[in-house]
């Protein structure tokens, strides 16, 4: 099989030190935190101020190795294949959050929604392009089954997932 090799470009700053209560989605999430690109690739941000959204790509520096299948923090009842969840246990340990832009300072983005541990390593930034980006009809595959809008929980991370299915 080929390899391939990425270069950090930054810091991702969060108050999440602990992958167990980190929320599992962006979207559960209104943290804020700070995206620390490193001052030779901050030219690279310009512009980016125009975008109220951008995706960051990072590398999941804390685990180890990776499982095919898995079971999903937000169903638990069986495993999945895991190209088919969004588990950290991937067998190229890259993660994807779409967050919200607060500001861009210098080499530091200030964002909202972050749902990322504390000190993990940037790969990319892309901006969230609506024209490019959103589609009206989507399936969403055993999510949809899930009716994952309808559960309700304080944060949706692994620890109030489980705590939810253990009362419900």
């Amino acid at each position: 099989m080929e390899t391939a090799t990425y270069r950090i470009i930054g810091t991702i700053r969060s108050p999440f030190t602990d992958g167990d209560t980190t929320p599992i989605q962006s979207i559960f999430s209104e943290a804020e935190g700070a995206i620390e690109v490193a001052p030779g690739y901050a030219d690279g941000l310009e512009g980016l101020d125009g975008f109220s959204h951008i995706y960051l790509l990072y590398h999941f520096h804390r685990v180890n190795g990776f499982s095919l299948r898995q079971r999903p923090f937000a169903d638990g009842s069986r495993e999945r294949g895991i190209f088919a969840i969004r588990h950290c246990n991937r067998p190229n340990p890259i993660g994807i959050s779409l967050v919200e832009v607060i500001a861009v300072e210098g080499n530091t983005v200030r964002v909202r929604g972050i749902d990322v541990l504390d000190g993990t390593p940037l790969l990319d930034i892309k901006p969230y392009v609506r024209q490019f980006d959103h589609r009206d009809e989507v399936r969403s595959g055993w999510v949809d089954a899930r009716r994952i809008e309808e559960v309700k929980v304080r944060s949706f991370s692994p620890k109030d997932l489980r705590e939810y299915e253990e009362s419900a």
